[in-house]
């Protein structure tokens, strides 16, 4: 159990869609807006979580037109995403993302994002602590992952929320959400390499 435990700390900390864009959101536009992101990714990957327990991710991923067609929404999503964070109040070129992305968004992130499916995949298809009680294991590993995900992303949402509340003068602030969006378009670039290599 707590192999699983650590491995779940590692796989989540990392730098992947979701804590990118919470830290995103928050440096851009505030914890309240945050926290509603961060809400609709805690959902999503719950949705994630039980598609890969049911066996549904496994037989949808099977088909491969469905994986590519997956794998081009969430990299354009990701770069929709990462431009919202850039232009987040700058007025560069007319363009300014006044909104930020809520709690539809970050369910959406998550139901299309990769790096869920495979981390999810292999948190509850290895590490078994109770071979005797799947059900019993199953529970204990999504009760385990939430309460290591929850701080996680918090932890990343206040991060940005700093960054925000430090009232830097807008251009510096610009260059901060570049930064984010860059780092995102980081994690499309790898995802992009991932996938063609396993094809």
């Amino acid at each position: 159990m707590l192999t699983f435990a650590v491995a779940v700390f590692l796989l989540i900390v990392t730098p992947g869609p979701g804590v990118l864009t919470t830290a995103g959101v928050g440096a851009a536009y505030g914890f309240r807006p945050g926290l509603s992101y961060v809400t609709g990714l805690f959902i999503g990957t719950n949705i994630v979580g039980l598609a890969v327990i049911s066996g549904l991710a496994a037989i949808v991923f099977s088909v491969p037109v469905v994986r590519t067609v997956l794998m081009a929404l969430s990299v354009a999503y990701l770069l929709y995403l990462a431009s919202k964070i850039a232009f987040a109040g700058s007025k560069i070129a007319f363009i300014e993302a006044k909104k930020a992305p809520g709690l539809t968004n970050g369910i959406l992130l998550q139901i299309i994002n990769p790096k869920a499916y495979a981390v999810n995949t292999a948190l509850y298809t290895g590490f078994a602590f109770w071979p005797d009680n799947l059900v019993a294991e199953t529970v204990s590993k999504l009760i385990i992952a939430n309460a290591i995900w929850i701080p996680i992303h918090l932890a990343w949402l206040w991060a940005g929320v700093t960054l925000h509340r430090l009232d830097l003068p807008p251009s510096r602030q610009r260059m901060i959400n570049y930064g984010m969006a860059a780092a995102m378009l980081g994690v499309v670039v790898l995802a992009i390499l991932s996938a063609l290599r396993a094809a």
